[in-house]
């Protein structure tokens, strides 16, 4: 099975379009794919159960079914960052019980597992425990979403830098417009991240109000 890990260069970089747009690009090629995302804050209570929508994002976009459970294990309500949602809640975010999550997956009947983190790369989850240190153990392909804004640059070279010397393979980057109207010189930014990254360029998404009623997999590269 592939593993994929989404990060961002920040909160609200584009992470949940660009990891549903590639969701929707390996369900193209065939396989079967099945999404996780471990850590969320900011859910929201439905029929008894709380939720995220970005997890429910990656579900509908998802050609397999498993349990909400398995999909999201820790949910908290407060939309502030997961460790101190976790500690108001008398949770300790468990590095164990998140590598068996996806050992879990690794027996199922699928060709890729998709994660989605939440804020940026390098996301506190406990004390002694920051979310790439989950990311290395699973062995997963990093994939760098960049949200095009002011700033861009600089995050995402601190970013992929990280995400190097924490021992983690880089699938690629994709970049994401996240506001109606285009940052400043969006062209000229782009071409500097190309030049920069020094990555494989996966997708460049535009911005997209109506984006998960859309094939998002058409702005993939092949």
């Amino acid at each position: 099975m592939n593993t994929y890990f989404i990060t961002g260069t920040d909160t609200d970089s584009g992470k949940t379009v660009a990891a549903c747009a590639f969701v929707q690009y390996l369900v193209k090629q065939s396989q079967q794919v099945a999404v996780m995302k471990p850590v969320a804050s900011g859910c929201h209570w439905q029929n008894d159960q709380l939720v995220n929508e970005d997890a429910l994002s990656l579900m509908r976009q998802s050609n397999t079914s498993f349990d909400y459970e398995r999909v999201n294990p820790y949910t908290f309500e407060a939309a502030i960052a997961p460790h101190i949602a976790a500690a108001d809640n008398d949770v300790i975010i468990n590095k164990e019980q998140l590598l068996n999550a996806v050992d879990w997956f690794r027996e199922q009947p699928i060709d890729s597992l998709v994660i989605e983190g939440a804020g940026g790369w390098q996301l506190p989850l406990a004390p002694g425990l920051r979310m790439p240190q989950v990311v290395k153990d699973i062995n997963a392909r990093v994939v760098l979403v960049v949200g095009l804004k002011l700033g861009c640059l600089n995050h995402a070279l601190l970013s992929l830098q990280s995400i190097k010397q924490e021992g983690c393979d880089v699938a690629g980057w994709v970049a994401v417009q996240t506001e109606s109207a285009p940052m400043p010189r969006q062209v000229e930014n782009l071409a500097s991240l190309r030049e920069l990254l020094g990555e494989k360029e996966l997708a460049n998404i535009p911005y997209l109000p109506d984006w998960e009623e859309i094939d998002l997999s058409i702005y993939f590269h092949e």
